[in-house]
């Protein structure tokens, strides 16, 4: 039996630049998200699923447990950086897991210069970090529709209350 491996898919920054580098030079397109990816539902990979359909190459930029902790509070992330990269890694719609420290990825956005940025539809445009810099860039910044009824918090919430006594 053979075993596939996906871990070569969660690069530093430095490998994500030479995987960029390799892309550009064969004339492809580059999309960028970002995220704490702390529970994967199905509106996550509905998301993934249209972002990766606007480029030949898809990096997520995925917060750090520091910076998951800071955005939401003590109790996140329920799993930690590592779960959620190789959760990340392993989709067929992922190809390249980036980890950032910072509160948002802007660092990583000007550093990987990405073609296309998308964010879920609960982000307008104007609000997405990094847009300008994408767009004076001659990239694309784009909200993708929001899949409704789909959130890691409400998953969070309804866990909790099934294990509840009652």
């Amino acid at each position: 039996m053979t075993t596939v491996s996906y871990s070569s898919k969660i690069m530093t920054k430095l490998q994500a630049l030479k995987a960029r580098d390799d892309i550009k030079s064969q004339g492809g397109r580059i999309v960028f998200t970002n995220g704490c990816f702390d529970l994967l539902h199905t509106g996550h990979l509905r998301y993934l699923a249209e972002a990766r359909g606007l480029g030949d190459f898809l990096f997520v930029g995925l917060n750090s447990d520091a910076s998951v902790k800071r955005l939401k509070g003590d109790l996140r992330p329920v799993r930690d950086e590592t779960e959620r990269a190789e959760m990340l890694a392993a989709l067929c719609l992922v190809d390249g897991v980036v980890l950032f420290p910072e509160d948002t990825p802007l660092e990583l956005i000007v550093a990987l210069a990405p073609d296309v940025l998308v964010k879920g539809g609960d982000w307008s445009v104007s609000d997405i970090v990094g847009g300008p810099e994408v767009l004076a860039g001659g990239g694309e910044v784009k909200s993708l529709p929001f899949s409704a009824g789909y959130s890691t918090t409400a998953l969070i919430e309804r866990v909790a209350k099934a294990y509840r006594p009652k």
